[in-house]
C-alpha cells in the first residue's frame, strides 16, 4: 500500500469513526432522540423529533461510507452539509475556539470531508475495487455542491428562528438594553 493511499484511509476511519460516534450518542446518549430533538428544536428548527433521527441516519451512513470508501463524494457532502448545519445553528455564535463552543471542530471536519472528496478515497476503498472513484476536481465540486443543497433545503424548509425584538417589542416590553 503506498503512503497516501495508507494516510487516505487513515483519514476516513478518525473522520467515518467520528462520524458514527456522534451519531450513535445523537440516538443513544445522554438525551437520546427526545433530548436531541429538544436541542434541535431550541436551535430554531421545526420538527425537532425528525431533525433528530436525520441527523442519526446521516451521520451514521456517512460515516460507515467514509470508513468502506463507498460512494465518497456523496459521503463527503452528507459531512459538508452537517458541519454546515451545525456550525451555522449551534457554533457560529460563539465564536471560533471550540472551548467556548465556537466553531473550530465542525470546520476542521467540513473541510478534511471536502480534502478527502478532492482526493477521492484511496486504493484501499470498495470505490477503487469498484472502479467507481471520483475526485479531484470532480469530487470536491460534488461534495461541495451537494453539501451546500442539502443544506440550504434543510435550513430553507425547517429553520425558524426566532425573530429579534424590535424597538417598539423592547419597549412594550420594557427591555432598555
Amino acid at each position: 500500500m503506498h503512503s497516501t493511499d495508507l494516510a487516505l484511509l487513515l483519514v476516513r476511519l478518525v473522520v467515518g469513526g467520528t462520524l458514527i460516534a456522534h451519531g450513535v450518542n445523537h440516538w443513544l446518549g445522554g438525551g437520546k432522540i427526545a433530548g436531541t430533538a429538544r436541542w434541535f428544536s431550541g436551535l430554531g428548527l421545526r420538527y425537532g423529533t425528525v431533525q433528530a433521527w436525520l441527523s442519526v441516519v446521516t451521520e451514521i451512513g456517512a460515516g460507515a461510507l467514509l470508513i468502506l470508501g463507498l460512494l465518497t463524494p456523496a459521503a463527503c457532502a452528507a459531512v459538508v452539509s452537517v458541519m454546515l448545519i451545525a456550525g451555522w445553528l449551534a457554533h457560529r455564535p460563539n465564536g471560533f475556539f471550540v472551548f467556548r463552543e465556537g466553531y473550530e471542530y465542525v470546520l476542521v471536519l467540513g473541510v478534511v470531508a471536502l480534502a478527502l472528496a478532492v482526493l477521492g478515497p484511496g486504493s484501499a476503498s470498495i470505490d477503487a475495487a469498484a472502479e467507481i472513484t471520483i475526485a479531484g476536481w470532480t469530487g470536491g465540486a460534488l461534495a461541495l455542491g451537494l453539501g451546500l443543497a442539502g443544506t440550504v433545503a434543510l435550513l430553507v424548509a425547517c429553520w425558524r428562528p426566532e425573530p429579534a425584538d424590535t424597538p417598539s417589542e423592547a419597549a412594550a416590553t420594557g427591555d432598555r438594553s
